[in-house]
């Protein structure tokens, strides 16, 4: 436990759990509260393989990006973002592409105090408070209209983010909002908790208890359901696989670690 605890931002209520906390937590953050890292600690009680999965997504994250950054995109709207944890997306994409652009969009207030505050003064990299479950909010916000020439391509990232939109949130249409804002040539990355198998400790009401806490749903989602996300893309090779499965730097062990998250990469048409 840290010695001190992170400075609590206006408005934030430190002795409710927020997802985007436990996250920072799990990937060895101090923007976290003792309430995120209890939090934490039950959910590694009943799902004793949370943290490697915090962790394979941040590296999808960095390999997503950097095959992106590689294939020419230079503009980046990463879709609730949570806390910056290094690798960020802006980190990743300018060891690329020097001049990349990037939007962080969050609505949590911790999320948009720390970066704003640490990016307040980073040219080409903006934090945006908008709902990602509002797509028309987000490309009206008029910081993001600046940032980013839609006209050209972009890249749009739904990074561990749709289990948490329950099925009367209409994920589908959510992310339709975005990809059909894509030009073509532009990318949709998403990563997924999935059902297939189960999610681990999906079921368990001790478990359902903690999200509800943290102000969540979690819902797994099938590998079908995933692909039709895609509807108008071209997948990049390997196409919708197990997230540690896309293009890892190590294929033995991406061959025998499945952590229950499907991840892809499409390219519009």
């Amino acid at each position: 436990m840290p010695a001190s605890e992170a400075r609590v931002p206006e408005g934030v209520d430190e002795t409710v759990p927020s997802v985007a906390r436990i996250y920072d937590f799990l990937l060895g953050g101090k923007d976290n509260y003792a309430v995120d890292r209890a939090a934490a600690a039950q959910f590694i009680e009943l799902v004793p393989e949370v943290p490697r999965i915090a962790r394979s997504n941040r590296q999808f994250l960095a390999r997503t990006v950097r095959f992106l950054a590689e294939a020419g995109i230079r503009q980046f709207i990463d879709l609730g973002a949570g806390l910056p944890t290094t690798p960020n997306v802006h980190e990743v994409a300018r060891s690329v592409v020097p001049d990349a652009r990037v939007a962080y969009v969050d609505h949590d207030p911790v999320v948009l105090a720390y970066g704003n505050a640490l990016f307040a003064t980073d040219d080409g990299v903006i934090v945006i408070n908008a709902d990602a479950r509002r797509p028309d909010l987000v490309f009206n916000d008029p910081r993001l209209q600046e940032l980013i020439d839609f006209s050209q391509p972009f890249a749009v990232l739904l990074l561990a983010l749709m289990h948490f939109i329950s099925d009367e949130q209409n994920p589908s249409q959510m992310v339709a909002g975005y990809r059909d804002r894509l030009p073509p040539g532009g990318y949709l990355v998403i990563s997924v908790g999935s059902s297939e198998g189960g999610l681990p400790g999906e079921g368990d009401e001790r478990l359902a208890e903690l999200y509800r806490r943290a102000g969540t749903p979690i819902v797994g989602r099938s590998p079908a359901e995933v692909m039709a996300w895609f509807e108008g893309c071209e997948l990049v090779e390997p196409g919708l696989v197990q997230l540690p499965q896309w293009r890892p730097e190590n294929w033995a062990e991406a061959r025998t670690t499945r952590i229950h998250m499907l991840g892809a990469v499409g390219r519009k048409l």
